[in-house]
């Protein structure tokens, strides 16, 4: 079992390198957004108002980690499921995001998104929300704080384990045997 180092932010030449299937540690900074920062976002754009904070170039962990227990950076921080935000994928993607992180399937339009954006789409563990809290060494909140654990984190990420779910080339582990 072979594990592809990527270093964060994506760029095009890394992903055009991953395939439904491929194995990946991540290192570097990633956002993340769950449901209600999703629609917020998407509520802000349709309104014409600016970001707080930039999307383009940047992976997107679906994740509401839980709050940290004393001593810690950040408390459980496991995938949400991802079909959730499938609604918003257009206008995330066409604001630039390059991946996502989260678990389970896709829909159709979002997968063709994803192809058309030459983006990715990254499987993560569900139920290891404590392990995967052990490979983030930093947090802090960006945006939306009033969301409480759904507010727009930046973490840092330091060998986190994902898999290729869906690539720029139509490959999805959920469909396809890989």
């Amino acid at each position: 079992m072979e594990w592809k180092r990527i270093e964060l932010p994506l760029n095009d030449e890394v992903i055009r390198g991953l395939r439904a299937g491929c194995m990946c540690m991540l290192y570097g900074k990633l956002l993340t957004a769950r449901d209600k920062a999703h629609q917020r976002i998407a509520g802000m754009i349709a309104r014409g108002e600016d970001l707080p904070f930039s999307l383009a170039g940047e992976t997107i962990y679906y994740v509401g980690p839980t709050p940290p227990a004393p001593g810690r950076i950040i408390g459980a921080a496991g995938p949400t499921t991802s079909s959730r935000m499938d609604p918003f994928s257009g206008t995330m993607l066409g604001l630039g995001i390059k991946g996502m992180i989260g678990k389970g399937k896709r829909d159709l339009e979002t997968k063709e998104l994803i192809q058309k954006y030459k983006a990715v789409y990254f499987s993560s563990i569900g139920g290891a929300g404590a392990y995967l809290s052990m490979r983030i060494t930093a947090s802090r909140v960006i945006a939306f704080d009033d969301l409480a654990t759904e507010a727009v984190y930046e973490l840092e990420v330091s060998g986190f384990p994902v898999i290729v779910a869906c690539d720029m080339y139509g490959g999805d582990i959920y469909e396809h045997q890989v």
